[in-house]
């Protein structure tokens, strides 16, 4: 598929489908339904909001982005990614505030599709991505504490960023429920050994069997352990489409922002789950309508009562283990979710929190990535380090839009330090005429002539080195060979003019030889080319050497 056109996956897979195929993305899609529904619950909770809104996410953005989206195979819903993000909005703005930074969100992500912006996920350092992926892992076991351990709160306390959250912990620690940890750490064990059950445990979601387990041991032992019902209202009503109240200038203000890093995010996590599954299937995806669909996924879910949506790697590659090959199978996974909201919802309500805490710290275990951070860590120069860990912390401190923004910025001026490091200006030696003519590397300069090599993009990291070009007594000629220059800004632009008006003042001479495209297209824009005249731009050494011989 070619990845820039703006024409939905399913619209092209559709031409030679078989039954054959039909049969596998069915089943593809019930098994995902079933992987997607403790998740979904689990998500939402983390997120701040009651358990529907999860499914509420899954069924529409999930249908949406299926319907509309760039990849064959990606399966969307609610993601971790988003967890510690949506619960701020939620606690600072309410409902309404994160539906209007949804659907902004939403609007940004259709417009960098149509903008064609989907190729940009390449710019974003993978230090930084790795970072963020691995603070927002820890935020979600951090905030799933409290319902591992049990632990009741004041009425009051603010646990809206992370480190509130561990002060939280650590002032309410007395509070710990032994029946609370039982049943945590007994459906985390399940989680960690059913999937090694022959036949049975790669067929059956570990998620599902501990959820059953969870309310086996709460029910059965009758334990004073939280469930969803005690906290939560639960409702199997089908979403409804609803707008938000009233909005002001204020709400409009502090939801553009929320909206910026809720589209952000959504970019990142959507495009790097379809380049995984592209790895999985050998195909490729259109970045562009995926952003789109994810767009319009978003909104979608907003305005049905749902939460920010995004693409999600785990369900994605489930739907390709079991034959998922074509978007119907996300369709048909958003069409079970439907069944099992209006039958098995409120059953719902009897899962134990702490199985809900042992979910999301599988969850977290799985997106933090270790291995590869630890890897960075030991194999990277340390600049790379710095980013990776500077990201981590702020995710960890502070929130995501400050981690992302710190890690590009950081990422951009150690990148362009290392580039100045590599730019060089070197000046030519004379050799004397008893050397070896016949040397292809050595070429004849006249006594009134020095020659500067520069090597590297010249840009404002390296400006200074402009002023080692020095002239001798007898100098009457500048030769600045560009071969290696492969861009010029406009810092190194007005740095080589100071150089023409200090030859100027000095009556000397400068040529400039192998000028790239680039340089010479800025040096003309800026008329630097015209005021030193053409004469004095020649394509060879040769030809500069004789150039300068004139003057």
């Amino acid at each position: 598929m070619s990845n820039s056109k703006l024409v939905p996956a399913l619209f092209t897979v559709l031409k030679g489908y078989s039954k054959e195929q039909f049969f596998k993305d069915f089943i593809s899609g019930i098994i995902v339904a079933i992987i997607a529904l403790p998740l979904s619950i689990a998500l939402a909770l983390a997120s701040g909001v009651g358990p529907e809104e999860g499914l509420y996410t899954a069924i529409i953005a999930g249908f949406l982005i299926s319907f509309f989206g760039g990849s064959r195979v990606q399966i969307a819903g609610p993601t971790a990614a988003f967890a510690t993000i949506v619960a701020g909005i939620v606690a600072k703005d309410g409902m309404d505030g994160l539906m209007l930074a949804t659907i902004i969100a939403g609007i940004l992500l259709i417009l960098m599709g149509i903008l064609k912006l989907g190729r940009l996920i390449k710019f974003i350092p993978y230090t930084i991505t790795t970072g963020f992926t691995a603070g927002i892992a820890v935020t979600i076991v951090i905030g799933q504490i409290k319902d591992f351990l049990g632990l009741s709160y004041p009425k009051g306390t603010v646990t809206i960023e992370t480190m509130d959250k561990v002060k939280a912990i650590a002032g309410n620690i007395h509070t710990f429920n032994p029946n609370a940890l039982l049943v945590g750490l007994v459906c985390f064990a399940v989680l960690l050994i059913w999937p090694l059950i022959p036949k049975i445990g790669d067929k059956i979601p570990a998620s599902l069997i501990a959820v059953f387990v969870g309310i086996g041991m709460v029910r059965g032992a009758n334990l004073p352990v939280n469930t969803i019902g005690d906290l939560y209202t639960i409702s199997n009503h089908l979403p409804t489409f609803h707008l938000p109240q009233a909005i002001t200038l204020t709400s409009l203000q502090g939801a553009a922002t929320n909206g910026v890093t809720i589209a952000v995010l959504a970019a990142i996590e959507s495009l790097l789950s379809c380049v995984v599954a592209d790895s999985m299937i050998n195909a490729n995806h259109r970045s562009n309508m995926e952003l789109v669909a994810q767009g319009i996924g978003n909104i979608g879910s907003a305005f049905f009562g749902g939460i920010p949506a995004t693409g999600a790697i785990a369900r994605t590659a489930a739907n390709i283990k079991n034959g998922g090959r074509t978007p119907i199978a996300g369709i048909v996974h958003s069409i079970t979710l439907v069944l099992i909201l209006v039958v098995l919802m409120p059953y719902a309500a009897l899962i134990p929190m702490p199985t809900i805490a042992a979910i999301l710290f599988q969850v977290g275990y799985n997106m933090c990535g270790h291995r590869t951070f630890f890897h960075i860590v030991k194999t990277a120069p340390k600049s790379d380090i710095f980013v990776l860990v500077t990201t981590f912390v702020l995710t960890v401190v502070f929130d995501l839009v400050v981690a992302i923004a710190a890690g590009i910025v950081l990422a951009c001026i150690l990148l362009m330090k290392r580039l100045a490091d590599e730019a060089s200006i070197e000046g030519w030696v004379n050799y004397d005429d008893g050397k070896d003519d016949d040397d292809i590397e050595l070429k004849r300069v006249p006594d009134h002539v020095r020659v500067y090599e520069i090597s590297g993009p010249m840009f404002f990291g390296m400006t200074d080195l402009i002023t080692q070009v020095k002239a001798e007594e007898n100098t009457r000629v500048f030769i600045i060979r560009m071969r290696a220059v492969p861009a010029l800004d406009a810092s190194a632009m007005h740095s080589l003019e100071d150089l023409y008006k200090r030859c100027q003042k000095k009556n000397i001479g400068l040529v400039f030889s192998h000028v790239n495209e680039q340089p010479m297209r800025t040096m003309v824009k800026a008329g630097f080319a015209e005021k030193l005249g053409e004469e004095n731009f020649c394509r060879h050494i040769d030809d500069a050497l004789e150039r300068a011989a004139e003057f």
